[in-house]
């Protein structure tokens, strides 16, 4: 049997490079789905400047997938909705990754359940793989790709992730419809682990390496790998970022600028290495990197807050909220950094969103 895979636009589009933000989950304060909240932010990022959308992985809340919360369907439902309207308007199309989780037979239902849907891409979580052997992830993964194209996903250990060595990497490689890899581990190790198995697997021009280390972000997209002297250049072609939810049209305005960059093989200007590090403190304090990322969402939803793009913090889990000492943080890089926001355009957009 044949593996599905996308339009030749998308497949084009992803592997020419993009910025794919992770969207959040809007609630209200009693903890239900804020579906005008939710319509608001999909079309926020519609208009942003981002190339794709990544709906139900881990800033959307894994607990979406709980029975008792069911939520699962319905996000991935009224984001495909929001996206086909604004697609119509703009014609501009959009890349639709949907996050997988779970054992097989979840994930399996999970990704034709996206597929219905009209998503492009799963970008599946290993994350219920803990003692799973390295044969063993690839049959989940083989699975999941006989239904729809799959995204990669290296998680950090830190947020429900697990080591995934070279051999892993290197295996998965061979799967026909892996298009893409989520790098995420925060780890430079690791992340060259990635780099130089997609090198070693022959398929460079034909998977795209997609950061997702919200500590090095721009780094990450500045630096192409070669692990011999004439062996294939690895490049970061994109990104799917938490970090990216918020004050997304600058975070796309940057990724195109490093985009020309690079493909003008024009000298990195220093100060893109300054503004690399401003990001990087920014991402600190967003996500409560000195709490172990206790409040690495209710830091994503703060920011998004004050732009009026959330009505508050509420997370599924009552226990989730900022830890002490995050907000003062928040307010810290929020007056450092002042370039880095978007918040004029979102204050020029939002009431049209909010209709």
């Amino acid at each position: 049997m044949s593996k599905p895979l996308p339009p030749e636009s998308i497949q084009r589009k992803l592997l020419g490079g993009t910025a794919i933000p992770a969207h959040p989950l809007a609630l209200t304060e009693d903890r239900r789905f804020d579906e005008k909240y939710q319509r608001a932010l999909t079309r926020y990022y519609a208009e942003s400047g981002a190339g794709g959308i990544a709906v139900g992985v881990h800033s959307t809340q894994f607990e979406i997938r709980l029975p008792e919360v069911g939520l699962y369907q319905p996000v991935l439902e009224l984001a495909a909705e929001t996206l086909s309207a604004t697609e119509a308007k703009t014609g501009k199309e959009l890349i639709r990754v949907a996050g997988i989780a779970g054992g097989t037979q979840q994930a399996v239902k999970e990704a034709e359940l996206a597929a219905s849907l009209g998503y492009h891409i799963a970008l599946v979580s290993l994350a219920a793989f803990k003692e799973s052997s390295n044969a063993e992830l690839i049959a989940h993964l083989n699975a999941v790709s006989d239904v729809i194209p799959i995204f990669g996903f290296y998680l950090q250990p830190a947020v429900g992730g697990r080591k995934l060595d070279y051999d892993f990497w290197r295996a998965a490689a061979e799967i026909g419809n892996l298009l893409a890899i989520k790098t995420a581990p925060f780890n430079r190790y690791d992340t060259i682990d990635v780099a130089r198995a997609l090198a070693d697997s022959g398929r460079a021009d034909s998977i795209a390496l997609y950061t997702g280390n919200d500590d090095n972000i721009l780094l990450d997209l500045l630096t192409n790998y070669q692990f011999t002297v004439d062996g294939p250049i690895v490049p970061f072609r994109g990104g799917l970022l938490g970090q990216w939810a918020v004050w997304t049209q600058r975070a796309a305005q940057d990724f195109e600028f490093i985009k020309t960059l690079k493909a003008d093989d024009q000298p990195i200007p220093q100060w893109w290495m300054t503004r690399a590090q401003q990001m990087t403190d920014v991402n600190a304090a967003l996500f409560d990197v000195a709490n172990g990322f206790h409040g690495c969402i209710p830091g994503i939803h703060e920011v998004l807050r004050r732009q009026g793009l959330l009505r508050g913090r509420w997370t599924l889990n009552p226990k989730e909220e900022l830890s002490p000492g995050q907000m003062e943080h928040i307010d810290r890089i929020y007056a450092a950094y002042p370039d880095l926001n978007d918040d004029a355009f979102v204050q020029a957009n939002i009431d049209r969103w909010l209709s």
